[in-house]
């Protein structure tokens, strides 16, 4: 057994260093694709614990992935070196609210649905809202910087994180940000260890700024029969004056899906629909409903369905929510996607997606957040099938290509990982993936972080096959 294994069991309780092979399987893979094999997973529980993994390490210049519950769509808690995984799922929870402050603060292995339980007793709310809030941890989203339907109004994890606690690869501890709103003391440290997907250090505990909880809600149903139409009500909508809390898209297919899985009422005839929810002061919103139903059947709606009340809601949320396992039963491998595009963009990346869908001849289904221009093109194949999947690795490069020639964006949410590294230079180009390098390098000069990450290596391609 190699020496660092033995100093981290001499300094932890048995049950929490694995090195069994049934053990580190269960965390060589992610809610992606790709199996990587940890020699070690170290299950941390508190920050002194953290300090001892990364300074073990950094000695013996040993990789170290975090990760938290394994949900990320991109492939950022995979063991691609080996080494350890530091999983902080196992850390006790812990939420100290400060109401006057609108400040709470958290430990990285909550989870994210938690946070929301606890500050709604103070009339307060976390706006991020990531579909999976239920099942992934805080420390997962910070490190991701995850979004979600409510990232239209309120925006991301980063805008959310005012404070943080850190642990460097060397095994020193830091703290960045602080608990007030307004800081400018040196440069933006917390911003930038938000969404680096574990490659410049360890978060032990984050400072979230909140927001009193809307007083109401309004939610509606717009259909179409036309997808362009749809996108060009979502940008009418958007420069009206109104904001809406959520804007959300499902095209036809999606919608069918989700009726053959569980029927919810939703009209399978549409071409798209868009499910818009308005927030604030009842008056308020109240006004706003009606101007955002006039606007709909003004861009051409074919129905407008406004819910009475918080039960028929929901119902409409609920249908939304279950777009991605009633997919997963058109074909049993899904690869999901988060290209954004600018609003006013939306349209023309739709037609792009349904001519990469003809033109390799699969099946893409279109769904996401489209008051941003954060769409989920999820394409549904079937790994054993050796020829379909080289055709969806084709179409998943020209979908980021697309994406990047409208003025968008590879991700909007799911961060960058393993899936979508070989794509890095070509938005941001060489000069601007060398000065990311560089940072990373200055952080993490053993290159210990969560490495194979976010920066490709020389002729990196996408494979989703065994090959």
């Amino acid at each position: 057994m190699k020496e660092w294994i033995n100093e981290l069991k001499s300094f932890f309780s048995a049950n929490q260093v694995l090195t069994e092979l049934a053990d580190r399987y269960s965390y060589s893979f992610d809610g992606s694709f790709g199996e990587y094999l940890p020699e070690a997973v170290v299950q941390v529980k508190t920050k002194e614990e953290v300090v001892h993994v990364m300074k073990i390490a950094n000695q013996y210049k040993v990789p170290v992935t975090p990760r938290g519950q394994g949900t990320c769509l991109s492939g950022g808690p995979l063991p691609v070196k080996g080494g350890i995984v530091l999983d902080t799922s196992q850390w006790p929870a812990r939420i100290d609210v400060t109401p006057d402050d609108l400040i709470a603060v958290v430990s990285p292995g909550v989870l994210t649905a938690s946070i929301n339980q606890e500050i709604e007793k103070y009339g307060l709310m976390y706006p991020p809202d990531p579909s999976s809030a239920h099942v992934s941890t805080i420390g997962g989203n910070l490190a991701e910087n995850s979004g979600g339907p409510r990232g239209l109004k309120y925006g991301v994890t980063k805008d959310y994180v005012i404070g943080l606690e850190l642990v460097t690869p060397e095994g020193e501890m830091i703290k960045t940000g602080g608990r007030t709103i307004k800081n400018v003391t040196g440069f933006d440290l917390t911003k930038l260890v938000i969404g680096s997907e574990g490659t410049l250090g360890i978060i032990t505990e984050a400072t979230l700024k909140l927001v009193p909880k809307p007083p109401a809600v309004q939610t509606l149903m717009a259909v179409f029969d036309e997808v362009e139409l749809s996108g060009r009500a979502i940008s009418k909508t958007l420069t009206s004056g109104i904001l809406p809390s959520k804007m959300e898209f499902m095209d036809q297919a999606s919608v069918q899906a989700v009726e053959n899985y569980k029927p919810s009422g939703l009209p399978v005839e549409a071409a798209a629909l868009l499910m818009i929810e308005l927030d604030g002061h009842p008056e308020a919103i109240k006004a706003e409903a009606n101007q955002v139903e006039k606007i709909m059947k003004e861009l051409g709606a074919k129905d407008i369905v406004v819910p009475k009340n918080e039960e028929e809601s929901a119902k409409i949320w609920q249908a939304r929510k279950q777009v991605s396992p009633a997919i997963a039963k058109i074909k049993p491998t899904k690869v999901s996607e988060d290209a954004t595009v600018p609003r006013s963009k939306i349209a023309e990346m739709m037609e792009r997606l349904q001519a990469i869908k003809e033109k390799y001849d699969i099946e893409l289904v279109v769904f996401g957040h489209a008051g941003d221009g954060n769409l989920h093109p999820n394409i549904m194949c079937d790994k054993r099938d050796e020829d379909e999947m080289i055709r969806v690795e084709q179409a998943v490069g020209e979908i980021f290509q697309a994406a990047v020639e409208l003025g968008g964006t590879l991700s909007g949410e799911h961060g960058i990982g393993t899936m979508k590294a070989p794509f890095m230079e070509q938005e941001l180009g060489s000069a601007g993936l060398d000065m990311m390098k560089r940072i990373k390098d200055s952080w993490d000069p053993k290159g210990i972080m969560n490495p194979g990450k976010m920066f490709p290596e020389r002729d990196q391609k996408l494979v989703l096959r065994h090959e």
